[in-house]
């Protein structure tokens, strides 16, 4: 679950990160009276879970209050990356000296947190590591003993020469990892850290994200969730119990089991496609469920044809024919379907499908490459 700029914050700040004030406006006169509140100096910057925000025209600067009331205007209702802004957060303007990167995520490989720092902030860290991989320095924290404060000056020193510097900023790192501990996060990071001509050391940007296992046992962190600002298809997903991810292809892929979704969209690029999504009914699906997976995979306007590949162990395969067909009934569905179910009930599934005038494949190579035809078609 991502947080929104001025939720993270709020979580820095309870960490006792040094963040500037801030407060969210719907409306531009709202982004008005706040500018008004702070001096006219102001950063008009959108609320929607998506990088690239200055690049789309959503960050901007505001030289007085007239000027944020201008941006907010312009601002709010614009499109980034597929989300509309709904909301702007209003916050002074800092003088800047100089911008570092400072991040910690869960490490797949080491299965810990990792720290990474960059005295190259402001840009895509991505970028850096790639192109000058010199500058970034990386710690991975061993999570029986924390993040111990030699290791947090450690870091620091990576980035600045002036020992006061170093030292606040250690101060933040350790702050940072509180933060990212005590939320249940996946990844935390600040971009830019800054420092001020008078020596200070301040985080004027956040960015989060939750683990969704973690959201059961913190109701606090559950309730920032907004689903107004991410794509409606997750929304949907989540509240049907279905695990789905959106991707850029032309094949939509409803499987049930997370190995199988990974085998079929394997198959699906083997033979010259793209997966639309990754969608994984589960183990025990029911009619009501599937036809929830059908209407997500046919709402999306990239997806050119529909695969189903189920094996049917605990998850009966008549269940499965039965969502296809009463999702059929609910919407029309332009992209052609192709059908691969095989296990229990698997006789009653085909006779149901046979009925409803479709047909199933029994090879998974067969339907997976028919699925990529259709699409190219």
């Amino acid at each position: 679950m991502d947080l929104h700029e001025y939720q993270a914050k709020e979580c820095f700040r309870t960490a006792g990160i040094p963040v500037p004030p801030g407060k969210i406006a719907r409306t531009p006169e709202q982004a008005e009276a706040i500018a008004m509140e702070y001096g006219g100096n102001v950063v008009v910057k959108a609320q929607v879970h998506s990088g690239g925000r200055g690049k789309a025209g959503g960050v901007k600067l505001a030289v007085d209050p007239a000027d944020a009331r201008k941006h907010a205007q312009n601002i709010l209702g614009l499109e980034i990356k597929g989300l509309t802004v709904e909301k702007v957060l209003v916050t002074p303007t800092e003088e800047i000296d100089t911008e570092a990167y400072l991040g910690v995520l869960i490490d797949r490989s080491s299965q810990a947190p990792i720290f990474i720092v960059s005295a190259a902030g402001g840009i895509d860290i991505e970028e850096v590591a790639e192109t000058r991989p010199d500058e970034v320095r990386r710690f991975v924290v061993d999570p029986r003993h924390g993040l111990l404060p030699h290791q947090a000056f450690w870091l620091a020193d990576f980035l600045y020469d002036d020992p006061e510097l170093i030292k606040q900023t250690a101060k933040i790192i350790g702050q940072l990892y509180e933060a990212f501990t005590n939320t249940g996060a996946s990844m935390a990071e600040i971009n830019p850290l800054i420092t001020t001509p008078e020596g200070k050391v301040k985080a004027i940007d956040a960015k989060m994200s939750i683990d969704e296992n973690e959201l059961f046992r913190r109701p606090d962190i559950a309730s920032l969730r907004d689903t107004s600002a991410e794509p409606k298809a997750e929304t949907l997903a989540r509240e049907a119990g279905l695990s789905f991810v959106k991707l850029d292809g032309e094949v939509g892929c409803c499987v049930n089991g997370a190995g199988l979704a990974m085998a079929t969209m394997d198959l699906v690029k083997y033979y010259g496609g793209e997966p639309a999504n990754f969608l994984d009914i589960g183990g025990s699906s029911n009619p009501d469920k599937v036809a929830s997976a059908l209407q997500i995979i046919a709402s999306d306007p990239n997806v050119k044809s529909i695969l189903f590949n189920i094996f049917g162990g605990i998850t009966r395969c008549d269940d499965v024919a039965n969502g296809i067909i009463e999702a059929l009934s609910r919407i029309e569905i332009r992209a052609p379907i192709v059908i691969r179910l095989t296990g229990t009930n698997e006789e009653l599934a085909l006779e149901i499908l046979q009925n409803a005038g479709f047909s199933a494949y029994a090879s998974m190579d067969d339907v997976v490459e028919e699925a990529v035809r259709l699409a190219r078609a």
